[in-house]
């Protein structure tokens, strides 16, 4: 016979509790805790492509890039992210160790990640009204996908081809994206 397990709903003060002294960094979703696993190289370089073309147009603008470290506090604190790449354009959004308005996300996909990236993330970040792109970028081929949205128009998406070029604008600040600019140096050879 089977015994039944207790589950423990996880508070959100627990959870940045643990998180401060965690050596691991967990994502929370709905109240359960999971652990993050490492990214490998080419997801690091793609992830730092990004944040650095950010990072660069944000020099003294309102806009903020983060990347990996900072949380994401979505469903009023029951789920906790750290996106791979993030710009937050609103000052108020000032909490020191999570952000609550994004107006751009960024997740690089690996074998492990992917599922949980565009099922459960997209549909947990397409809910924050503040949010106007959603960036997925393949770590192990040259593939990019972007979810926009138009005002009073919803959600659209489109892949990018070698090609096409990304415009991000986000309060004062504007960005084009290239898959050159994603894959830079990453070993992935766009033809």
């Amino acid at each position: 016979m089977s015994h039944a397990q207790s589950h423990t709903f996880l508070s959100e003060d627990d959870y940045l509790r643990l998180e401060e002294h965690a050596a691991t960094r967990h994502e929370l979703v709905e109240g359960d805790m999971y652990a993050m696993a490492g990214a490998s190289e080419r997801h690091n370089r793609i992830t730092l492509n990004i944040a650095y073309h950010l990072r660069d147009v944000t020099r003294g603008k309102l806009c903020r890039a983060f990347m990996a470290d900072m949380k994401l506090r979505v469903a009023a604190g029951t789920t906790y992210y750290y996106p791979d790449v993030m710009l937050v354009c609103d000052p108020a959004d000032d909490h020191p160790i999570y952000k609550r308005a994004p107006c751009f996300i960024a997740e690089v996909l690996s074998p492990a990640t992917a599922n949980v990236d565009l099922r459960e993330k997209w549909q947990a970040y397409r809910s924050l009204p503040s949010l106007r792109y959603y960036l997925l970028v393949d770590a192990e081929r040259l593939w990019a996908k972007v979810f926009f949205r138009n005002e009073g128009e919803g959600w659209f998406e489109q892949e990018l081809s070698s090609e096409d070029r990304l415009d991000v604008t986000c309060g004062d600040l504007h960005l084009t994206l290239s898959l050159d600019d994603l894959y830079e140096d990453t070993g992935l050879l766009i033809v």
